[in-house]
């Protein structure tokens, strides 16, 4: 059972997501507060799971209650909600930079929530997601390590592993020389990792490095903003038909899937508004996929932290193609989904912490091999 606490400054908005909730069998809420203050006392007395957190509340907001939260229980998982303003997520990047887990854009009214198919989907997956990852599964037998040298990385990885999947089978690295281009794929948790990998990335890596991150538009255009300020190298939403640059960040923009194509000598970012792809758009696959056709094996992938599979079918491409996959492991990531689906296919050259994936990066690009 899943123990949910909705934090929200209207009861009318409490007692509808809790409706929504209690159709779940697994999920069950066991508090109902009106502030962050009145959170945080109730916290103390244990017993949560996952924190639905609205931005907006008197005595307490959200933001201030969030970091008292994490203090009294590092492993809760705390989902911000909040309505779709640049205000809203400004604070909402904020708060997943101090620890939050993901947010949910909230409607705009109570009569909207109520009627929201969408909202209460989304809501349940994530805590359904979430709830778990503070109990993680602990496997009887560890992967039993390969014997060759040349696969010291990647054995030395894999006996760090927890997974809930059995032996992770990796992969040498195919590349024999530098990739040309960096491509991440992320979900839930993924702007805490992007701002863990990207900081510690060396100014001497020059590549370009494109990002699709699940998130809507409002959200991309700030988050964009914070990698610039918090990484020391510029990040911008992808423009259509923009040549892309040595050097630069390119984040995918909400609600449209960002790939690559070769237009003569240059390589440009194209935008489209497909179908979703895994429920997503942006999503991770098509990006990948179409990296993989311009650049073929001088490619690094990597996928962080994020629910679904999304980027698992792209890396296989990728993987298919010559090119490099990394993934990031069980124990870092908030919600071990996407990496787990894209580790299972035996196509990783690496599993690893969010801490050493910049090194990774840094050496593989430096050398063609970590």
């Amino acid at each position: 059972m899943i123990r949910v606490m909705l934090v929200d400054d209207s009861a009318v908005i409490r007692g509808l997501i809790k409706r929504m909730i209690d159709t779940e069998a697994n999920i069950e809420v066991v508090a109902s507060v009106s502030n962050g203050e009145l959170a945080v006392k109730r916290l103390a007395s244990g017993g949560i799971d996952v924190i639905v957190l609205d931005i907006e509340m008197p005595v307490m907001d959200g933001l201030t209650a969030l970091p008292k939260l994490m203090e009294i229980d590092p492993k809760v998982k705390v989902v911000m909600a909040s309505t779709l303003t640049s205000k809203n997520a400004e604070i909402s990047i904020e708060a997943m930079k101090m620890g939050a887990a993901d947010y949910v854009p909230k409607p705009t009214s109570t009569s909207q929530i109520g009627g929201a198919s969408e909202f209460r989907d989304n809501i349940i997956e994530k805590i359904k997601a979430l709830g778990p990852s503070r109990h993680p599964l602990i496997p009887a037998t560890r992967p039993r390590p390969q014997a060759t040298s040349e696969l010291r990385t990647e054995t030395a990885t894999r006996s760090r592993l927890a997974n809930a999947i059995g032996n992770i089978q990796l992969r040498p690295s195919p590349a024999k020389f530098p990739p040309e281009i960096v491509a991440i794929g992320s979900s839930t948790g993924g702007p805490q990792a992007l701002f863990e990998v990207l900081k510690n990335i060396s100014p001497a890596v020059r590549v370009p490095i494109l990002i699709t991150q699940h998130m809507p538009a409002s959200f991309t255009t700030i988050l964009a903003k914070h990698i610039t300020n918090s990484v020391g190298r510029e990040c911008t939403e992808g423009i259509d038909r923009e040549v892309i640059q040595p050097g630069h960040i390119y984040l995918a923009p909400g609600d449209y899937h960002m790939v690559v194509e070769s237009q003569a000598a240059n390589k440009v970012i194209r935008l489209n508004q497909n179908p979703p792809e895994n429920y997503c758009r942006p999503a991770v696959d098509p990006m990948f996929r179409s990296i993989s056709e311009v650049f073929g094996p001088r490619v690094l992938s990597v996928v962080l932290t994020g629910m679904g599979s999304d980027g698992s079918r792209g890396a296989k491409v990728i993987a298919d193609g010559g090119g490099t996959v990394i993934t990031q492991d069980e124990k870092t990531s908030v919600v071990w989904g996407m990496p787990s689906a894209t580790a299972a296919q035996g196509i990783c050259s690496a599993v690893l912490p969010i801490n050493e994936i910049a090194t990774y990066i840094n050496n593989f690009v430096a050398k063609g091999r970590a």
